[in-house]
């Protein structure tokens, strides 16, 4: 064999150990296109995922913002109620009903930190001169905050404003009369006028007065009977107008928050729960009725 003939093999040998090497090379950097591919594609998946995140994000925080800006209802000053026979000193129930100071009888109520009544009957028998007569009755409301019917103090004063209104369009009554009512509470008025009875002529007062979120109602009247002469109108008025104060300041020491009873014009005295929380209260009725006896 000649020595260009055993040279061929290796040529092709060397031939193909070369071709294997490119081809080689061809395959890595073929394979590695789809990695970068890959990568890529995961890249830009990752910054779409961060893009929806922040938009959530922001929508949560949105909505956050929102329910923390929703209106908030002032608490109710006022939480309780005097015992309704109670509210009247012993002196005033002598000048108002003086044969019925110990005869006071309560009104049935299903809440009494809302509501409450006490009433008392006074007749005075002078014999063949006729008679005395008179009726009392204390009506006590208070209202609650309310979420969704607003403030308590509102709500009372709407009641006191209703009340007043009622006794000034009662039907049949003649010389009626209104005025406020100064010393009682944060307003308060009082209406007067005459009624006629089957038993006899009646003088009429009713005094309505609202301290903070409690509304309190007097209403007194009186007669002579069987020949007895008619009470002075301006007498009752002025009694019935002492007795409003005296309920007014049991409902502000029932809350204790001291005796003064304000004035017309202003609160009785700062409350304490104007610096409480804002929460509405979540017990009683946010607009009660009243279970109070009507005038007899």
């Amino acid at each position: 064999m000649s020595e260009g003939t055993m040279h061929q093999p290796a040529q092709r040998e060397h031939s193909d150990q070369q071709r294997a090497k490119r081809l080689s090379r061809l395959l890595v950097c073929a394979a590695a296109v789809p990695v970068m591919l890959i990568a890529a594609g995961c890249s830009s998946d990752s910054g779409s995922d961060d893009g929806a995140g922040k938009e959530t994000a922001g929508l949560g925080a949105t909505t956050s913002a929102d329910a923390t800006a929703a209106p908030t209802v002032q608490a109710a000053a006022y939480k309780k109620l005097p015992e309704p026979c109670a509210v009247l000193s012993k002196k005033t129930l002598t000048d108002l009903v003086p044969k019925g100071a110990k005869s006071g009888k309560e009104g049935t109520s299903s809440d009494t930190a809302s509501r409450g009544s006490c009433s008392w009957t006074s007749l005075d028998n002078n014999g063949v001169k006729g008679s005395q007569f008179r009726w009392l009755n204390v009506s006590l409301l208070r209202f609650d905050s309310s979420q969704t019917q607003g403030e308590g103090d509102k709500l009372a004063a709407a009641y006191y404003a209703k009340q007043v209104q009622e006794a000034q369009s009662v039907t049949g009554a003649k010389n009626a009369k209104s005025e406020p009512v100064a010393g009682a509470g944060d307003e308060a008025t009082a209406v007067r006028y005459d009624l006629k009875k089957k038993e006899g002529s009646f003088k009429q007062q009713t005094v309505v007065a609202r301290v903070e979120n409690v509304v309190v109602t007097i209403d007194y009247n009186g007669a002579g009977l069987a020949g007895e002469k008619a009470p002075s109108a301006d007498t009752l008025t002025k009694a019935a107008e002492k007795a409003v104060k005296e309920a007014v300041a049991a409902v502000t020491s029932a809350n204790g928050t001291g005796t003064d009873t304000g004035s017309s014009s202003a609160p009785a005295s700062p409350s304490p729960s104007k610096s409480a929380s804002k929460s509405a209260s979540k017990t009683a009725s946010a607009s009660p009725s009243p279970s109070a006896t009507k005038k007899s």
